[in-house]
């Protein structure tokens, strides 16, 4: 992602990459990139996060020590995590969201729309497909998708993630979740409402993972200059 992002800032007007912070150090860039945050000394507006869990709060303490905003792409984070984050957006702004595309997004805003109006008739599934080398599942875009179909409906869901040892029904509150990896899968994510003899799918596929370094590096722009608070994909597409 650090590749992609670099690339997408060449292509964004008024953008440019200050500084860069990895575990290795690289001589393909014509911007520093330090092991350390701490030694980082050039001037920084805004910081984009794509890394690891384990590196995340030590981000957010420099962020917050340095009154820096923050795009958090990471996923994968702890309740404690996020958390942090809340804590870190009342001393500066922080944009966090589960998937920096916009498409994504989209969906989510589409599948609410969509469970208000299905709520009573139909079952929900959420399937989502990634590459072999992911860490972290369910994604943490298919969470948030569960959790924005929560906020839509009339009723308390309960999140379903395996089934093959319980022998009973589905519960009409379920939301299952179901994961799979393999390949080079970028990301897909399916939604399907199935009720009696019909049935909705809601779909989005990333065939690069170009789409979330380019809505990094717009949420980067949004959030310049932002006063401090908590910012999402809602706020940019707004």
């Amino acid at each position: 992602m650090g590749h992609m992002v670099a690339k997408a800032t060449s292509e964004f007007d008024g953008a440019v990459i200050a500084a860069g912070y990895d575990i290795k150090t690289s001589s393909e860039f014509d911007f520093p990139i330090y092991t350390d945050i701490n030694e980082v000394k050039e001037k920084i507006d805004v910081i984009i996060d794509f890394s690891h869990p384990s590196m995340t709060d030590k981000i957010l303490d420099y962020a917050s020590e340095n009154i820096i905003p923050a795009v958090i792409c990471t996923t994968g984070l702890t309740g404690e995590q996020v958390s942090h984050i809340k804590t870190v957006s009342e001393k500066t702004a922080i944009f966090y969201s589960a998937n920096m595309s916009l498409g994504i997004n989209l969906l989510i805003d589409l599948v609410q729309r969509a469970a208000k109006v299905l709520e009573d008739k139909f079952d929900i599934e959420i399937i989502e497909k990634h590459h072999n080398q992911k860490l972290d599942a369910p994604s943490g875009t298919a969470l948030a998708i569960a959790d924005a179909i929560s906020e839509a409906v009339s009723y308390e869901t309960e999140y379903t993630y395996d089934r093959h040892n319980v022998r009973k029904k589905r519960d009409k509150e379920e939301i299952g979740i179901h994961s799979m990896r393999g390949g080079t899968i970028v990301g897909e994510h399916s939604v399907i409402f199935a009720g009696t003899d019909e049935v909705v799918e809601i779909k989005h596929t990333a065939t690069s993972k170009e789409v979330f370094a380019v809505g990094a590096v717009k949420a980067a722009a949004f959030l310049a200059g932002a006063k401090s608070g908590m910012y999402s994909m809602k706020d940019l597409i707004k």
